[in-house]
């Protein structure tokens, strides 16, 4: 593939940054605890509950559930629309407790001054973060429920938070990417970005690469704030990166998946489906060898990591804006028909489906045991492998 320096080239990387290390907050092989799992955001986890799934459980919130839930020790935790983060038994749904911060305004004059949509709860050392439509990222202790801090931004936040020792990074419609103390929510630092963050930043060596609306890719160090790096995607990007072996993989509303390598500073490939042209909304996952991206053209697609070469593709009903989770050799992936597909890895075919009965927008969270997901019409559901009885 003939790349041209000028249209590819990555401005000046400043590698020097990447040594300025800090201990990232892992996940337990049976916890999903942030966005798309990691901090790399591969959105993989090595074991799931297999082909065969029956519901468990579902628990109504209210509104639409945008944003995926994070399990983490047996407990779930979900946003819903109506300004609502719970906690939730991931063995039967039990609810533990609730946290509704415009429930006053509510009552006052019947109008929600707190919506949670697309941010998706991390939770990292006993507490919870998550941000809202008006723009609020709200710290809560995952022990009792009750709030901790919130820091205000000047526009909306869709992005999903990512813990990394003592910070939290988040970004924001009002074109910033920040960097918040993780025990008191005060400002560390701060970074203008040319158009709104909607993406979720994932983290390696030092460095938290975030895509814009901007068009631009950018490495921001970690510990002051200042970018590092930038490559122009050429379009814009809701979707956020997955790195794999220092490589980022994402897709833009240009209908192609990039991969960017960061010690060679320049585009290593470039995807498009030869006769379908939609954009990418969904986060890649990634694992072992095979990317797999989900589109507005109703395809899963799964790419060579090496090469980027198409080696299946799958067609659903409806639009992907959900991202695709992968578990034991199997990819759980959301449609807005109102499906969660199941497909094997290494060939496309179709392993087993769940009808939600809405539109399922937010991504699956996936354990050992379980899928846990959200719907339109603001239900959460929890799905497990099928009972022998069930099977029979």
């Amino acid at each position: 593939m003939r790349v041209t320096r000028s249209e590819r080239r990555i401005g000046t990387l400043l590698l020097a940054a990447a040594s300025l290390t800090a201990p990232l907050v892992g996940a337990e092989e049976s916890d999903w605890p942030q966005f798309r799992r990691d901090p790399a955001l591969t959105g993989t986890v090595a074991a799931g509950p297999g082909p065969d799934l029956e519901l468990r459980w579902s628990v109504p919130l209210g509104f639409s559930v945008e944003s995926s839930p994070a399990v983490v020790d047996g407990f779930v935790y979900a946003t819903s629309l109506p300004g609502v983060l719970v906690k939730l038994a991931l063995s039967d749904g039990a609810e533990t407790w609730r946290y509704q911060p415009g429930a006053a305004a509510i009552e006052a004059d019947g109008f929600e001054d707190d919506l949670f949509g697309e941010s998706s709860p991390a939770v990292a050392d006993g507490a919870v973060f998550v941000g809202d439509l008006l723009g609020t990222l709200h710290a809560v202790d995952a022990a009792g429920g009750t709030p901790l801090w919130t820091f205000d931004t000047g526009a909306e936040i869709k992005a999903s938070p990512v813990v990394v020792g003592d910070l939290v990074l988040v970004g924001s419609y009002d074109e910033h990417f920040y960097g918040l103390d993780r025990k008191s929510g005060a400002l560390r630092w701060k970074l203008q970005t040319e158009g709104p963050v909607h993406a979720t930043a994932s983290l390696h060596e030092g460095l938290a690469w975030i895509t814009g609306c901007d068009a631009i890719l950018r490495g921001v160090r970690i510990h002051d704030g200042v970018e590092a790096a930038r490559f122009d995607s050429g379009a814009y990007t809701a979707a956020s990166p997955a790195i794999v072996a220092g490589v980022l993989h994402y897709g833009t509303f240009n209908n192609e998946v990039l991969a960017v390598d960061i010690a060679a500073g320049a585009l290593r490939w470039r995807y498009e489906h030869p006769e379908r042209h939609f954009p990418f909304y969904a986060s890649a996952a990634v694992s072992g060898d095979t990317v797999i991206v989900a589109g507005r053209d109703k395809l899963v697609h799964a790419l060579d990591r090496a090469t980027g070469e198409a080696r299946w593709t799958f067609r659903a009903r409806a639009r992907f804006d959900a991202s695709p989770a992968i578990a034991g050799g199997l990819v759980y992936a959301g449609n807005a028909d109102g499906r969660l597909y199941v497909l094997d890895l290494g060939t496309g075919e179709q392993r087993g489906e769940f009808h939600a009965g809405a539109p399922i927008m937010g991504s699956p969270a996936v354990t050992g045991s379980s899928v846990v997901f959200g719907a339109q019409d603001g239900a959460v559901f929890a799905l497990g492998p099928k009972t022998d009885a069930a099977l029979r």
